[in-house]
């Protein structure tokens, strides 16, 4: 046996390393994650390898090819924001638009509102898109020259506008229905016999 009771120690140390050793729940958890993180990392860089492959192979470790069309500033003509777009787009643009050049936020409020004049159909052709950019150019220059200016006038004259629809939309046949809220008698009396009862 060895001295100073080296003997025991050593003994213990072995007894420990025999014991399984617990992996928290947190632990466990953390090397899942990583063991995840380096599977996604490997499994995106094979496939950007295959797509270098079948692009042709433009080089760059998966980067893509420059733009060879210079890009331009063009000004929507209804919002007066600027994008940089390419020729080739602006030009799609203005096909579809009807000469003009109307930003993506435009494009969308344009298609919106021919397909609420129209009923989604578009039987109308390119006339339902010429008078929903009209709509859309009138409402957005009244909102350059107004609303900018006068931000709380503008909010004022859209209250108006609200009140307005729903004056229209109150009308007696509407009440007939249900359509608006009335008292018919005052609550009080009854309130009043309660109390005297």
């Amino acid at each position: 046996m060895a001295p100073n009771g080296e003997g025991a120690a050593a003994a213990e140390a072995r007894g420990r390393r025999q014991k399984p050793r617990r992996i928290s729940m947190e632990g466990l958890q953390r090397a899942m994650s990583d063991l995840a993180l380096e599977l996604t990392k490997a499994d995106s860089k094979k496939q950007l390898q295959q797509a270098d492959a079948a692009a042709g192979g433009w080089g760059g470790g998966g980067k893509l090819p420059a733009i060879t069309e210079q890009l331009e500033e063009a000004r929507c003509e209804c919002c007066g924001m600027l994008e940089e777009c390419t020729p080739e787009y602006v030009r799609r643009v203005r096909e579809r638009y009807c000469g003009r050049l109307v930003c993506g936020l435009c494009a969308a409020a344009v298609s919106g509102e021919a397909d609420r004049r129209h009923g989604g159909g578009g039987g109308g052709g390119g006339q339902t898109t010429e008078e929903a950019l009209a709509v859309h150019m009138a409402v957005c220059g009244r909102f350059n020259r107004v609303g900018r200016a006068n931000p709380v006038l503008m909010q004022t004259e859209a209250m108006r506008d609200i009140l307005r629809k729903r004056s229209r939309s109150n009308s007696p046949r509407d009440d007939a229905h249900g359509g608006s809220l009335t008292r018919s008698s005052s609550c009080i009396p009854a309130i009043i016999s309660k109390d005297i009862n």
